[in-house]
Parts: structure tokens; sequence; C-alpha cells
């Protein structure tokens, strides 16, 4: 089952400053939460993962608004979007699209899936079959999808948003590590506290604010925002620390498999947005640790025995950032 809403742009749009970028970036937030209430650091999350160019796993129980994160965040954007609810008789080629052959010419003709937008919301994503999940596995790497011999470019930016429930069980079939991997940042967006759900109570209990949600920039000017976030600078200190840390990932005794070579990069292209949003041109060991847990903890593979103790990837990665040495400078 699949929806799509239209209007896309290619171009890069006027060059930002970077107090321009972390304005717009407030404005975007600020509109996410008038869906999502009480939840600033989940956003930052999902803002930080779009301006690294990268795609967002949101992970938890029902009825905390998985859904609705991603459907904010692709209406705070006027480009193009599709849904794609993810079911176990879900086919690759209804994803990525198929050649269809037309009479008329004789010729196949390729009809493009959902996957051709800028923001995919893939709902539900272990419902489908691995086959099914690796569809997504070119287009998250490559931006581009193959079929029957030709490749195909995606839009820009293109940024998958993947949900799941990890307590159900049936009928699902687990994200393998490959898959995983392709993400930039894994959010759960937890249960709500209180005075937060109280909000919502009074707020959205007769209408739904996502029917009101309008979208406060494009993809052109997301385009130039994300082209002025390549450009903040990482220091040598700090490109040492975040290669540091995800080293040592390899070689903790609770944990079977580390966090890969392109964990590393996400994990500097999430500090140099996460800087970009403090309107910064710099990347200081503090982003670094800010998006640490969201980007390495759903890479990490853990032993029997730190699962039987209940050990965490997340405590992991927070008992790391307390113990490894900051550099001392911040390499702007």
């Amino acid at each position: 089952m699949t929806t799509t809403s239209s209007r896309s742009g290619r171009d890069a749009g006027p060059a930002l400053g970077l107090a321009e970028v972390a304005e717009l970036s407030a404005r975007v937030a600020a509109n996410i939460q008038r869906v999502i209430v009480g939840k600033p650091d989940v956003v930052r999350v999902a803002l930080v993962t779009l301006l690294a160019e990268g795609h967002l796993l949101v992970e938890d129980v029902p009825g905390v608004g998985k859904t609705s994160l991603a459907k904010a965040l692709a209406r705070s954007i006027d480009c193009s979007v599709s849904r794609v609810q993810f079911t176990p008789d879900l086919l690759p080629g209804d994803i990525t699209g198929m050649s269809i052959y037309n009479r008329q010419t004789t010729e196949f003709e390729f009809r493009p899936g959902p996957v051709f937008a800028n923001i995919v919301i893939a709902d539900e994503i272990n419902r489908a079959s691995p086959k099914t999940q690796s569809a997504l596995l070119e287009c998250m790497a490559e931006n581009q999808v193959t079929v029957d011999g030709a490749t195909y470019a995606l839009a820009s930016p293109f940024m998958v948003l993947a949900t799941q429930n990890p307590i159900e069980m049936d009928g699902t079939y687990p994200l393998p590590e490959a898959q995983r991997d392709r993400f930039t940042a894994r959010v759960s967006v937890g249960y709500p506290d209180p005075s937060a759900e109280l909000a919502m109570v009074d707020e959205h209990a007769t209408v739904d604010p996502l029917d009101s949600l309008g979208p406060v920039t494009d993809a052109r000017r997301l385009h130039a925002v994300i082209e002025a976030v390549r450009h903040v600078r990482l220091g040598p200190e700090v490109r040492q620390y975040c290669v540091d840390l995800v080293g040592i990932t390899r070689r903790l005794p609770e944990v079977r498999l580390g966090a890969s070579p392109r964990a590393t990069l996400q994990l500097v292209r999430a500090a140099k947005a996460q800087a970009a949003l403090a309107g910064r041109g710099f990347v200081v060991p503090d982003d670094v640790q800010a998006v640490a847990v969201p980007v390495l903890a759903h890479r990490l593979l853990l032993t029997p025995d730190a699962q039987a103790s209940r050990r965490s990837a997340v405590d992991l990665v927070r008992g790391l950032l307390g113990r490894h040495p900051v550099p001392s400078r911040s390499g702007g």
C-alpha cells in the first residue's frame, strides 16, 4: 500500500549562512513539535539525520507517535513524499518500481515505485520479508535503483524514515545487520511525561494536528541547508575522537560485532549537522557526544552473556562516552 504527494526540487537554493541554517532548523523543529509534544531530543535527532543526508529508524512500542513523527517531518518540507505500509505480501518491485510491457510500443517501460521521492516513509518496515527489505539497500546506500540492468537516480535530497515495533514479534522479520547499518540513526520516541500527555489530550483529542500542519521550507532550500552542513569544519582532534570511539566498540567484551567504518562516516556527518543546528561552523566534542548514542547503539550486536545480564547497547555507548578522554581542543 503506497501513497505519494508531489512537488520536489533538485536545484540547490542560494548559499546559506550557519545562522540561517540554525534559524530554519528551529522553525522546522517547532513545526514538528506541534505534533510530537514534549520530545525535543527526538525531534533534534530527526533533524540531524535529515541534515546529515542520512536515514532514520524510529523504533518503539505502539501508540507513541512513530508514524506521526515521520509524517510531521515530511509535511514540514514542501517536497515529494511517499508512504509505504510494509506487509508480508509486499514485493521488491512494489517499492523500487518495475518494467511493464507496453503493447502499443511493444517495449518494456519502467514504472517508478514510491522510493522515487524526497522522503520515503517505510511504515512497520519489519513486517515485510527480508527479500522486500533488501530492495532498500541500494537505495539507501547509493541513492539509486537498479531494475532489469538499468540504473535510475533517486530524488535529491533523499531520506528513508522507517518505523518498527520491537515488541510484537509475530509476523515480523527482524532487520538484518546490513539493513540496520544503512540507517544513520535510531531513535525511540518513548512515553510522554504526565504534563506533556495532559497537553496532548487537551490539544489533540478533537483535532489531529497533522491535518493543519503545513511546510515551513522546501526541497530547494533544504538543499542549501545540507550544502552548508557539508562545509562545517572538523578538526583533526575531533576527527580522531570519532575514529577512536567507533574503534573501541569493536573491542568491548560485551560486543560480538562492533560499529562499521560506515558508522564512523555517519558519526562525523551527524556531528557536523549537530554543530550546524547550534549555528557553529566547526564541530566540538560535545556535538559528537550528542549524536553518538543514536548513531552507534543500533549497530552493536551484544554477546549472549551481555544480553542475559540485561545490558543494552545504549548503556554501552553511554559508558564509553564517559570513560574515553575528550580532546582538549575543539578543532575549530
